[in-house]
């Protein structure tokens, strides 16, 4: 035992198992605080994000029931429209209140705002397919006609179908 080398090793074994178990310890130590501090991160975002969220799904489903054809068109008819009158006024309304919404994509799932776009689009065209029914001569009120005529040959509104995935989404948020 009188070899240099082996002294040598003997005096710093020790120290390397002493070393790489102080490293492994904080290692171990540091990451679950990284860990612990990410989870504390995520939930206070949840806390501050789940109202806008939640605020951004109302304002939809507002925006859904606002395009809804029987409301729509109770609230936008004013007297002796023309039909073509009353039919630029639907289709801008319906345009404007989709403007209006239309950063509340980024709180909600990409299904919901699929669905929303598509209720706008297929109201439009509900809409444009009414008018072409009617024509330019006959008033708004024969125009609403044919879009409750169309309306009551859905089984579903396509805003009755928005607020069914938006409804879905708001579940699964709690």
């Amino acid at each position: 035992m009188n070899d240099p080398l082996v002294q040598i090793l003997v005096a710093i074994l020790p120290s390397i198992v002493v070393f790489l178990t102080a490293f492994y310890l904080i290692k171990q130590f540091t990451s679950a605080k990284v860990h612990e501090q990410a989870t504390e991160v995520r939930k206070e975002d949840h806390k501050q994000l789940l109202p806008l969220r939640l605020q951004a799904y109302e304002r939809l489903t507002l925006f859904a029931e606002r395009i809804q054809p029987g409301s729509l068109l109770l609230r936008v008819h004013k007297g002796n429209m023309s039909s073509r009158t009353f039919h630029a006024e639907l289709v801008a309304t319906i345009r404007e209140e989709y403007e209006h919404n239309v950063t509340q994509q980024i709180y909600v799932s990409d299904k919901a705002w699929t669905k929303v776009r598509q209720a706008k689009e297929e109201t439009i065209r509900l809409v444009n397919l009414s008018y072409e029914q009617t024509g330019d001569t006959p008033s708004g009120t024969e125009l609403s006609r044919h879009i409750f005529e169309n309306v009551s040959r859905l089984t579903h509104t396509p805003s009755q179908e928005c607020l069914v995935v938006i409804k879905e989404d708001v579940r699964r948020l709690f």
